[in-house]
């Protein structure tokens, strides 16, 4: 174990995903830490699954429950882990014959907003 708080460890993945301090983000003080120390400190820390998978996991959630502005975050996120965007491509497509095609063409949209197609490598 790295002797680090829940609170630190969840600093470092906010800006590690996002490149945001916890002061910038626009919520309550008592939601932002939350935030930090349960999900990005506690949550997204567990070793049975890998920040990249998580990452995907929340990715495709969020896709099947149409929450377009969290997306933009969290592709951004999963772009800083080193996602492939033909990943997130798939998992839109995939999750469109769960979640429905509106959801799937939204995502779409948000993807290319974050990660334009001719910006992946």
């Amino acid at each position: 174990m790295s002797g680090k708080s829940k609170t630190e460890k969840g600093v470092e993945l906010l800006d590690t995903l996002f490149g945001r301090k916890p002061e910038e983000l626009p919520w309550p003080k008592r939601f932002v830490d939350y935030t930090i120390e349960h999900l990005f400190g506690d949550v997204w820390q567990g070793s049975e699954l890998e920040r990249k998978e998580r990452s995907l996991i929340t990715c495709s959630v969020l896709v099947a429950l149409g929450r377009e502005a969290e997306q933009l975050a969290h592709f951004k996120g999963a772009k800083n882990l080193g996602v492939r965007r033909e990943k997130l491509e798939e998992m839109i497509i995939h999750v469109a014959h769960y979640g429905g095609w509106p959801v799937a063409a939204s995502a779409l949209r948000n993807l290319n907003q974050v990660w334009p197609a001719e910006d992946s490598e």
